[in-house]
This record gives C-alpha cells, structure tokens and sequence, in this order.
C-alpha cells in the first residue's frame, strides 16, 4: 500500500539501538529496505537459530500480499476495485478489509464522524493529492460532502461490503499502516521471534526487548516545521507487544494568501482542521487501532480528543502550539500503561 499524504500523515520515529555488549550474547539482526512507499526497519534476535534470508523473503511476499489488498494506488488492488465498481449491490472483498472497516467504524463513531474512511473525495477537492491547494467554494464543498460518509458503507458479513452509493470511495491508508506494522510482526511470531521492533514510516511496534535485556526506546521529534530534533524519548520496559503510532499536522501543508492550512480534513465539515494540536502519539497493544486513532484523535485537536481518549481508554500524547511553546497533555490511561517511562528532550 502506497501511503497517500492527507489522512494519514507519518512522522519520523528515530530507533536507538544498543550494541551488544558480551559476545556471548544473541546479535541484534536488521532488516530494512522499501515498501509502501516508504521505508521500513526491523530489529530482531532470537535465542534459537532462525533463516534469516527466509524470513526477509516472507517480508517481502507479505509487503506484495497486503498492497495487492489495500492499496489504492494499484488498480487492480482489492479496495481499488471496490471502489472503480459503481454499484450499490453486494461485492466480495474479503475479510481482511471488511476487518479494517469495522474498526475504523468504531474509531469514527468515537470521534463524532471527525474520522472517515470516505474522506477522499474532499481530499481531492482540496488539492491535497497534488502539489497545490486549491480552496473550494461552498457549492462544491457541499456536493463532495454529499458523497462522503461512513454511514453509507454497509458491512453486510465478514467478506463482503455494499455501498449507499454507488460512487462511495474507500481509503484505507489512515489504518493499512497500522495493519502492515502488525502482519509484519506477527510473521516474525510466527517464526519463534519475541524480542523485535517493527517499524514502517515511522509507524512501530516493539516486543519483549534488545540482547543483555535492554528495552527498546523510541525518539520522537520536535514537531515543528523545518525541525528535526528529538522532542522526547519513550523506553518501553515491557514483554507484551506494544505499538506506538504518531499523526502530525507540522510536515504536510498549505499557506495560501497569507493563512496556513493543515492537511487534516474534519470529515464533517469537509474543512481543514484548526485547532492548535500538531501532533498525536497514541500507545496501544494493537497496531491497527493504534493508527487509526491517533489519525482520529488528531482530527478532533486536544480540547475535544483528551476526554475521548479517556472514555475509551486510549493512552495518548497530544502537543499542542501555544503563545509560550510548545504544550504537551497525556490522557488517563497513559499513566496506567506499565513499563513506559516518556523523557523530554530540552
């Protein structure tokens, strides 16, 4: 899948890795190339011998495996044809995308319909797809939000989708990150290898931790235009597999006529937002959900995403522009999360 700018924006997470210490101990093997239109880095060991060049075959079948599902960049991919097929009657397309769905589904519903798998149609009248802005009048904001909704995207059983209408697009890259990141390590779990970190674009997940019993720790950066400083470090001192997942605002923008304007559409309005969250890093066990609600949670901007965050659990940073800086806020759960200690970089 070929990661598409406007829903889903990807900002860089840096992997700080130890050397080992004590030849005695395992190495740490790494994997990393391209995929998706982007880069992607896998740190690894294991206690018991494993086929490394096996595995990076597998990788790369797997990357080709989920493209040819959700990409919306390949025409012959399964969501593609969902969508180039104008029709409301029944169409297969399997179960993985109607899994995806679902529950992005629920990320909306939690965000008010801030959140929209629909969404590409205003992305398109924007000319957030291309390299120019182009602000719509209200006429034609009004016909794009016509055709953009979750509610018109029904899920009739586990393999097959209908739409409400017929010209309904589906966008999949504000979740198939997430997804990736954990196909990705569920086949190095597969595989006898509980000690990884799996990162595509920026968008990670970490188990068990580095040789010597190290934990992994993760860089995030300043998210400021032109930046590209560490703001924090998040050591993640855990065993059970944890995914960490950012959405920025500060990379992918348009000044027009002296204003700025985010890349992140309000599904409801149709309308960049504008709010002063720059970035949203969510934490969470499960990839797939991570990305999608960190993508939800910036949509809505800190005043009205921390109390949803809350309600429904999810650990998250937001930070936030203000007059004296930068202003950073943790929902709830974040202080629950165990084994997660998050250090500013000043």
């Amino acid at each position: 899948m070929t990661p598409h700018l406007p829903m889903h924006l990807w900002p860089v997470l840096m992997v700080a890795l130890a050397f080992v210490g004590c030849s005695r101990q395992p190495q740490l093997d790494q994997f990393e190339g391209f995929a998706q239109g982007t880069s992607y880095h896998i740190s690894w060991w294991s206690a018991s011998p494993v086929d490394g060049a096996a595995l990076d075959r597998d990788l790369t079948r797997e990357f080709a495996r989920i493209d040819g599902q959700i990409s919306n960049y390949r025409e012959d991919s399964a969501i593609a044809r969902f969508n180039a097929n104008l029709t409301s009657v029944k169409q297969p397309v399997g179960a993985e995308i109607v899994s995806l769905v679902e529950q992005a589904r629920v990320v909306s519903r939690a965000s008010g319909g801030c959140y929209d798998l629909t969404i590409k149609p205003l992305f398109d009248l924007w000319g957030f797809m291309g390299d120019k802005l182009i602000p719509p009048d209200e006429a034609a904001l009004r016909h794009a939000l016509a055709i953009v909704g979750m509610e018109r995207l029904e899920t009739l059983d586990g393999t097959h989708l209908r739409k409400g209408l017929p010209i309904l697009r589906v966008d999949l890259s504000s979740i198939g990150q997430g997804y990736s990141v954990g196909r990705i390590a569920h086949l190095l779990e597969q595989r006898g290898i509980t000690n990884y970190l799996a990162e595509i674009g920026g968008e990670l997940q970490t188990r068990g931790h580095k040789p010597g019993g190290v934990p992994w720790r993760v860089a995030v950066e300043k998210p400021l235009p032109g930046e590209q400083r560490v703001e924090k470090i998040i050591t993640i001192a855990r065993d059970e597999p944890l995914a960490v997942m950012t959405s920025g605002t500060y990379r992918h923008y348009f000044d027009f006529q002296g204003r700025r304007y985010s890349h992140i559409l309000d599904a409801r309005t149709g309308k960049p937002v504008e709010h002063k969250t720059l970035l949203v890093t969510v934490l969470h066990p499960d990839p797939t959900q991570a990305d999608a609600w960190s993508t939800a949670l910036l949509c809505l901007g800190r005043e009205a995403g921390l109390p949803v965050a809350d309600r429904f659990g999810i650990a998250a940073i937001f930070i936030e522009e203000g007059q004296g800086g930068l202003t950073e806020f943790s929902s709830q759960p974040l202080a629950r999360l165990d084994g997660i200690k998050i250090d500013l970089i000043q």
